[in-house]
């Protein structure tokens, strides 16, 4: 008779993946994918991801702040979904 909680457990637990969308907080997207901070503030420029009001804004927000449109906002978000696949 096993123990609840063996070996089992940990070779089926699996990290879930949280797609990310434009009302996403900046804190929670650079917290559960930190990988995407330099592309988020190298190639969208939005270094907003590393000030307090991240964890105020959402990733819309703050690339409307910095003058992205809606269609703009949407390639954004497809491309950090392509990224952390």
């Amino acid at each position: 008779m096993r123990a609840f909680g063996g070996g089992d457990m940990a070779k089926t637990k699996a990290k879930i993946k949280v797609k990310i969308g434009r009302k996403m907080n900046l804190a929670e997207l650079v917290t559960l994918y930190p990988q995407l901070v330099n592309v988020l503030m190298e190639d969208y420029g939005l270094h907003c991801v590393s000030c307090f009001a991240a964890g105020f804004d959402t990733l819309e927000e703050g690339a409307k702040i910095h003058g992205y449109d809606d269609r703009d906002i949407e390639k954004m978000v497809k491309r950090l979904n392509t990224l952390v696949k």
